[in-house]
């Protein structure tokens, strides 16, 4: 199989990498193989130790439509592929295509276009940011069939939004428009070139020491669900192994005088 013939497909420019889903003609519809390509593809940046940030995107005229559903029509064992849950796992492989853009331990940039709708837009909300083009559509749109959203919402649109403006979406399938994503706090950004930005933010990113950068996703992702002295307490078990540390005093040398930083990757 050419890599033309992917359904994923990861670039390299340099410290950043992109992602990207590679079914234009089905409009990145999910079948199980870009389910299963999607999942390895986070888990092998996960183990990339000079990684320093991921940029999620989709080929062609739209992000991602969702699920394909014919291929599953046409595979009667695919859908218990998708939702058992291997031992050990957090995640099946539903919601892994989702939850593995948080176990990133780098910053992920979702930029979307055209649409994400579904499985597409919960792929998309995986990501740590998500940056919009004006003309994307999105949508929850599970109950639509008559199923409820199982790919990672609960982790992902319930930590962005309120109960109320989740359940709405979810329980009338409607499509919305970027701007009302962003002014429900839904994405990020709404922007003209959605991989332009996502570049420029991730390039910014890879610019500062990937050790505070990988402490500071944690901090943040794991806080949330601590009570304040728990939270608090990881801040400082967070920050005492970056104090004094070669890439933090890098960062203050650089700063004084005044050129760029030059960072180790982590061990």
């Amino acid at each position: 199989m050419s890599a033309t013939d992917n359904r994923v497909i990861i670039d390299r420019d340099g410290a950043v990498a992109h992602v990207r889903l590679n079914r234009p003609a089905k409009r990145n519809g999910l079948d199980l193989a870009m389910f299963r390509e999607l999942a390895e593809a986070g888990v092998t940046l996960s183990a990339d130790r000079s990684l320093r940030a991921v940029i999620l995107s989709g080929e062609g005229p739209g992000f991602c439509a969702g699920l394909d559903w014919m291929s599953f029509l046409a595979d009667p064992t695919a859908s218990k592929t998708l939702l058992d849950r291997p031992e050990g796992e957090v995640a099946n492989l539903a919601q892994k295509v989702s939850w593995v853009w948080q176990e990133v331990p780098v910053p992920v940039i979702a930029a979307i276009h055209g649409f994400a709708i579904g499985g597409g837009l919960q792929i998309a909300l995986g990501a740590d940011l998500v940056y919009a083009s004006k003309d994307t559509e999105l949508s929850v749109m599970e109950a639509r069939y008559g199923l409820i959203p199982d790919m990672g919402i609960s982790q992902s649109l319930l930590k962005r939004v309120r109960a109320d403006i989740a359940k709405e979406l979810t329980f009338t399938a409607r499509r919305f428009s970027a701007d009302e994503a962003l002014s429900l706090g839904v994405i990020t950004r709404v922007v003209d070139d959605p991989i332009a930005a996502a570049k420029e933010t991730a390039d910014a990113i890879a610019a500062r020491s990937p050790h505070a950068i990988r402490a500071a996703k944690r901090l943040i992702n794991e806080a949330a669900e601590m009570d304040p002295a728990a939270s608090l307490a990881l801040e400082t078990e967070l920050q005492m192994p970056l104090l004094g540390s070669p890439n933090q005093m890098e960062a203050a040398q650089a700063v004084f005088e005044k050129r760029p930083p030059v960072f180790r990757d982590p061990e």
